[in-house]
């Protein structure tokens, strides 16, 4: 164990038995824990921080772009002068959805 370890382990357990955790919000309930499953495990810390923060990874926001987009073309006419850019703008997110998911040898 790690000298790190070792002193948090000592606090944790200090404030145990001073019932520094007895009487907490949430006490005796399930913890409701993210499913970062699907994360690679290299990143998870990473994206965790950026999440925490309000701030989630480029191609998160890419993807919620590109259904934002998918629906909006469901609701307007194909003749619309809109779903020209609106199509062009899909496939640049989609191109680069892929471009990125190739730098990161993931399958699609």
């Amino acid at each position: 164990m790690w000298l790190l370890d070792q002193i948090v382990e000592s606090r944790v357990k200090k404030a145990q038995e001073e019932g520094q955790f007895d009487n907490l919000p949430g006490q005796g309930e399930p913890l409701h824990l993210d499913d970062d499953s699907m994360v690679p495990e290299h990143l998870r810390v990473g994206y965790r921080i950026l999440k925490n923060h309000g701030i989630i990874p480029p191609e998160l926001e890419w993807r919620k772009e590109i259904t934002r987009i998918e629906d909006l073309l469901h609701s307007i006419q194909k003749d619309d002068p809109a779903s020209t850019d609106l199509r062009k703008r899909l496939r640049l997110l989609q191109l680069q959805v892929g471009i990125d998911q190739e730098r990161k040898g993931i399958n699609r």
